[in-house]
């Protein structure tokens, strides 16, 4: 019987459990556990009451030479002694695994588990020692360049918007508002002073979802996948929004972004520049990850009514905190 194609196959735990305990020799009570399957897909192994994360890539979506680059970053701030999650090679000093899955060959990355909990709600000294642990990770990448995506706003927001308008093309409100929101945005960078920027490698995805805690003053960073080149303050911005899209409360939000900041700031300076574009970046960067659902996640969850409501709960009040570096004096 001729199997039908698939664009995406959820591997068995059995098999995996089994390929694991010998590929890393790992023991006989070699476990695996799906946790979650979205742009890639990550399992829990327990091996010798150990903890462990493999990573199974969605086809084409990393190469082989952007995994080796992404393992390679994660090694170096890891000989820093930056509580990051690392990669694991296998018996024969293999860090990438090829598995024949039915869509084709897909790549997967054995890594540390991040110990601790998940914090929703992040009090203000969490937020202060985000800062000061992305202001750390910045000290080892500034300058530093990967074999990877350099993150330009033709990325951000000219690749973005044509993923968008493949699910979501029609004459409304929305549709209008983002149209104009990315001639907008396109604007400010082109304003921007690149040379008061500082460059490097980014990890564009720093935020409570990928940190596990152990208490207020000890946190471990985890997902490197969407690591790159571009503007270090890219990192500051997407943490930024981020606590502007899960605090509702204006005053506190404030609070929080200043104990963030001065967390940062207490290890190195942010430039003025820099300061200045946050919220004009924050926005971008939340145009793009709303591509990249659009690109990524064949679901009925990313349709037209996701997509409006992400606009208008999201992007539209962001907006707002971009008005006043658009139009200074505005507010």
């Amino acid at each position: 019987m001729n199997h039908f194609p698939v664009s995406k196959s959820i591997l068995s735990d059995s098999a995996l459990a089994d390929f694991i305990q010998k590929q890393y020799a790992l023991g006989d009570n070699t476990t695996c556990r799906l946790l979650k399957t979205w742009v890639n897909d990550t399992y829990l192994i327990k091996a010798n009451n150990t903890n462990y994360i493999f990573r199974v890539y969605t086809l084409n979506w990393r190469t082989e030479k952007e995994i080796q680059e992404e393992i390679r970053l994660i090694g170096l701030l890891k000989q820093k002694e930056l509580p990051v999650s690392f990669a694991i090679p296998d018996s024969n000093g293999n860090y990438i695994q090829e598995l024949s899955a039915p869509e084709g060959v897909r790549f997967a990355v054995l890594f540390s588990f991040a110990e601790g909990e998940k914090f929703h709600n992040l009090s203000h000294e969490i937020h202060f020692n985000m800062g000061t642990l992305m202001a750390k990770i910045h000290q080892q990448t500034d300058n530093l360049q990967l074999d990877r995506i350099h993150y330009t706003a033709e990325i951000l927001l000219i690749d973005s918007y044509t993923q968008i308008l493949s699910l979501f093309n029609s004459d409304c409100e929305e549709y209008r508002f983002l149209s104009s929101l990315q001639k907008t945005l396109l604007g400010e960078f082109e304003k921007a002073d690149s040379n008061k920027i500082r460059k490097g490698v980014v990890h564009l995805d720093i935020w409570a979802d990928n940190a596990a805690f152990k208490n207020e003053n000890e946190m471990t960073i985890f997902d490197f996948d969407f690591c790159g080149n571009g503007w270090l303050c890219y990192d500051i911005a997407f943490y930024s929004s981020m606590v502007f899209a899960t605090e509702p409360e204006e005053k506190e939000r404030a609070s929080k972004m200043e104990h963030f900041i001065n967390g940062y700031q207490s290890i190195t300076p942010i430039p003025a520049e820099e300061m200045r574009l946050i919220p004009v970046l924050a926005t971008a960067l939340q145009f793009f990850y709303l591509g990249i659902q659009c690109q990524r996640f064949f679901t009925v969850f990313v349709n037209e009514f996701h997509i409006k409501r992400f606009i208008n709960l999201r992007l539209k009040n962001l907006y707002q905190w971009t008005i006043p570096v658009i139009i200074p004096g505005s507010i």
